[in-house]
């Protein structure tokens, strides 16, 4: 009888919501009944709104799942849902809550409730001190605003919902406004709200007084959060056998030549397959959006200045202006002192410093400015009282600050540096060399005649441009190893009839079936090429390039023989001077260029690795031994709280008491057969 009573429609709401949804026709009285039974429920609510009712909640849901079979009854009951909730939100039972607010997500996936005026009222909830309803919305919001975008860019709806989210920024709830921020960022990764006016609205969190919600924008700019997630989620691939495969195969094998020739070869390959299935990512996309970087960056500089957070928020902040002034090439003077306040080689984190100094120099920086910073770390760190370390460090700074900013650096300061050339310190030796070399393609008239090399084709064109001096040519630079359009398309028809007539007169003269040698050899022809373009002068060169580029469409065959024209050049001596090589090998990986960004390798970069101490070897050996419990003897009792056998106290006894016993003394008279049982 239970049983029967429990399947009452009535009482029985989840039997009554099935029936409703098969055949809303045949059960609009029950449904009335419910919906009256609901409404009498939300005016006893009205009263106490702080007091949980489990009969509401689930005649909430109810109505929220059948609530599009019958739309005529149910067009008020979202929006007076929402009412119930923008009044009572701060009152309201956590479980009552949360069901009025999964019935409105309800309601927006079957589309009875307009996107807008939802999410406005969700992200209202967002002040609400109920972690799990602020983690449900934050999730619906970003898969609605996705969902509203799928088929095209809606607008009008992205448009007032950020126009909200700008003054959501500015909430007086910590909490909204971060998890407002969140989900701006969240959008603009997914590339749904990719556009300028999104990181616009972000650049004003920048300056936010929440320390919370500055570093969420800080790290936005920085690219960091991005960079955590990639290496965290790397993906697995089974098919493609890893670098470890390849080495473990050859390891486990006979060592041959010919076998380590094909890892070599295998090696290769998987780094170009890697190469292929890397997505292409636009690094630092949101900093180029900026409206206007130069105002942006003046009023970081001077948050940075009042700043009395930690040293960590002041560092990103510090690499954040350093990248705006770097990518867009602001005039910033202020910043330049300000960073060599931290020059010091004891200060915390300085090579990081040395990185921002280095990122923020670019060419249209007055070279006295720069001067002062390179004076402040050769006077700090490139100093004999120092360790080998820093020395290394400061010329590395040195040199990649100059290598963006080549007039800022003086003759005097150049041949102090380049004497380290010969010091003890394999380190200081070797980064002393490499700014030798910059110098070298740079400006060769700075250094010493025997610091100089021998002199190439490059090295002679090699100047620095005056301030503000600008390089433009009509011309592609390189381009006149090409063939004109006309010449070439004559050259093409000629050398097709001779290949004709001469594979007609080999058919004649070879009817006996021998094989014709057929020679094909770019290199030789690429050889004759640039020789033919050494032997001219400089304005029939120009002149040449300038036909070229504009007689003819340059395919990526040709822009590659431009670059090994470049890379030749050198390579290839000045004339009168003795060849140094031949050939040259270009790898298509080691052609990229110098980036917008610089990494903490170029400044920390040392060529020898520094002998570690004692404790630091002791660490390293005890984290390489594993745990070897497993190769121990367990020794197992049936009863643990019993007594040691005599068999153990034995191995315990002083030898004194046991050197008379029976055991001890009939030892020796064993025979060879019982030592071996």
């Amino acid at each position: 009888m239970s049983g029967r009573q429990g399947n009452k429609l009535p009482s029985n709401l989840p039997q009554l919501q099935n029936l409703v949804k098969r055949d809303p026709a045949s059960y609009t009285e029950e449904f009335l009944q419910q919906y009256h039974h609901y409404q009498s429920h939300v005016e006893i609510f009205t009263f106490q709104p702080d007091k949980p009712s489990k009969e509401l909640a689930e005649l909430v849901m109810f109505l929220a799942q059948v609530a599009h079979c019958y739309p005529e009854h149910m067009a008020n009951f979202p929006q007076q849902l929402k009412e119930l909730l923008s009044y009572h939100h701060t009152v309201l039972d956590a479980d009552l809550r949360m069901t009025f607010c999964k019935a409105l997500i309800l309601l927006r996936n079957k589309n009875l409730i307009n996107p807008t005026s939802l999410l406005e009222l969700f992200f209202q909830l967002l002040r609400c001190h109920d972690k799990l309803l602020r983690k449900t919305l934050y999730t619906h919001i970003v898969s609605d605003i996705k969902n509203v975008n799928a088929k095209h860019k809606n607008n009008k709806v992205n448009t007032t919902l950020q126009n909200f989210m700008y003054t959501m920024l500015r909430d007086s709830n910590p909490t909204a406004a971060k998890i407002s921020l969140d989900v701006m960022i969240e959008l603009y990764r997914r590339n749904i709200w990719n556009d300028a006016k999104t990181v616009n609205v972000i650049t004003t969190a920048c300056f936010s007084k929440v320390t919370k919600v500055l570093v969420a924008s800080l790290k936005f700019f920085l690219g960091r959060d991005e960079d955590e997630k990639q290496d965290s989620d790397s993906e697995s691939e089974d098919d493609v056998p890893t670098a470890r495969d390849l080495m473990m195969r050859y390891a486990t094998n006979k060592k041959t030549t010919k076998r380590k020739k094909k890892l070599e070869k295998a090696m290769k390959v998987l780094k170009k397959q890697k190469k292929k299935s890397k997505p292409e990512v636009f690094n630092f996309s949101a900093i180029h959006l900026i409206h206007d970087p130069q105002d942006f960056a003046e009023k970081l500089l001077k948050q940075l200045e009042n700043c009395k957070e930690r040293f960590e928020v002041k560092m990103m902040l510090m690499d954040l202006i350093s990248r705006l002034v770097g990518i867009h090439e602001l005039f910033l003077f202020n910043f330049y002192p300000f960073v060599q306040r931290f020059l010091q080689p004891h200060q915390r984190e300085v090579t990081k410093i040395l990185l921002f100094a280095a990122q923020a120099s670019h060419q249209l920086v007055p070279p006295e400015i720069i001067q002062s910073v390179l004076m402040t770390i050769a006077n700090n760190f490139v100093t004999d009282k120092n360790s080998g370390e820093v020395m290394t460090v400061g010329i590395n700074a040195i040199k990649e600050i100059t290598a963006r900013c080549p007039l800022a650096m003086t003759e005097d300061l150049l041949q102090d540096l380049v004497q380290y050339k010969t010091h003890k310190n394999k380190n200081v030796m070797m980064s002393a060399r490499t700014l030798i070399h910059l110098f070298r393609s740079l400006n060769p008239e700075m250094l010493q005649k025997k610091f100089r090399g021998k002199p190439t084709e490059a090295s002679l064109e090699a100047r620095i441009h005056e301030y503000g001096e600008l390089d433009a040519k009509d011309y592609i630079p390189g381009a006149e190893v090409l063939d004109v359009e006309g010449q070439k398309e004559k050259g093409g028809t000629q050398d097709e009839a001779d290949g004709w007539e001469s594979a007609s007169l080999s058919d004649e003269d070879n009817e006996d079936g021998e094989w014709i040698d057929v020679h094909h050899s770019s290199d030789e022809e690429q050889q004759e090429v640039a020789e033919k373009v050494k032997s001219m002068p400089i304005e029939e060169r120009k002149a040449k390039a300038a036909a070229v580029s504009t007689s003819r469409l340059l395919t990526q065959e040709d822009f590659h023989k431009i670059r090994l024209a470049q890379l030749s050049k050198e390579l290839n001596s000045a004339p009168g001077k003795a060849a140094k090589r031949k050939n040259i090998e270009i790898d298509d990986e080691e052609e990229e260029g110098r980036g917008e960004l610089l990494s903490l390798r170029d400044i920390e970069h040392l060529h020898k690795k520094p002998k570690s101490d004692k404790e630091t070897r002791l660490a390293t050996a005890m984290a390489g031994k594993t745990d070897r419990k497993e190769f121990v003897k367990k020794k197992t009792r049936i009863n643990p709280f019993a007594s040691s056998s005599n068999k153990e106290k034995k191995k315990h006894k002083n030898f004194m008491m046991m050197r008379y016993s029976h055991s001890v003394r009939t030892k020796n008279k064993r025979s060879f057969r019982e030592k071996q049982v």
